[in-house]
């Protein structure tokens, strides 16, 4: 008798990796501010690469960003920003990683007007999950109205590497879109009427 599997999102298939994270962590509704910054990083550093290769590197990143806190990112300097460059387990390109410095002291920046990132972000949406109802992977945007507004909202506040197609990656990573196709067994796991609730 052969193993029943749910149905999936198919981007995820053919990698246990790509299947773990779609089945525990796209899509689930992120208001912790580290793991914000954490999808920011990541994602900024995804830039002309696939997602795979990211995921590969995730837990280098976590050692070599201090556990992603921004206001540690924040404060790098040179002999960080050297140690980065030299790291094998992550992506070595001086541009991203001056970007994601950058990005933290903005971040900051952002928790002090908003009270939280995550407030300020889940304010594009008043606070409600955008949920798709796409049948096929093939429907999907890769970039929207919403994540144009977030991305150019950012790029005004000084952010790089996070242009309308990455932001349209990290609200479908957080939660704030839920691009699960519905015949995904995650699609009504992750849903949410509004945050709190």
């Amino acid at each position: 008798m052969k193993d029943v599997q749910p149905g999936r999102c198919g981007w995820c298939l053919g990698s246990e990796l790509y299947m773990e994270y779609h089945d525990r962590e796209w899509g689930v509704p992120v208001f912790d501010d580290r793991k914000q910054f954490e999808f920011l990083v990541l994602e900024s550093a995804q830039a002309g690469l696939s997602w795979i290769t990211i995921l590969k590197k995730r837990e280098n990143y976590r050692r070599a960003y201090d556990g992603f806190d921004p206001a540690r990112v924040a404060r790098y300097g040179d002999a960080k920003k050297k140690k980065l460059l030299e790291n094998p387990g992550i992506v070595r390109n001086r541009l991203k990683i001056e970007a994601s410095i950058t990005n933290a002291q903005k971040f900051l920046e952002l928790q002090k007007e908003a009270g939280s990132f995550s407030a300020y972000i889940w304010g594009f949406t008043s606070g409600k999950q955008i949920t798709g109802r796409w049948k096929s992977l093939s429907e999907l945007p890769a970039r929207t109205e919403l994540s144009d507004r977030v991305a150019a909202d950012l790029k005004k506040r000084g952010f790089r590497f996070l242009g309308s197609i990455i932001m349209y990656s990290h609200l479908q990573a957080t939660g704030i879109v839920n691009d699960h196709i519905t015949g995904c067994f995650r699609y009504k796991e992750v849903r949410i009427p509004r945050p709190g609730r």
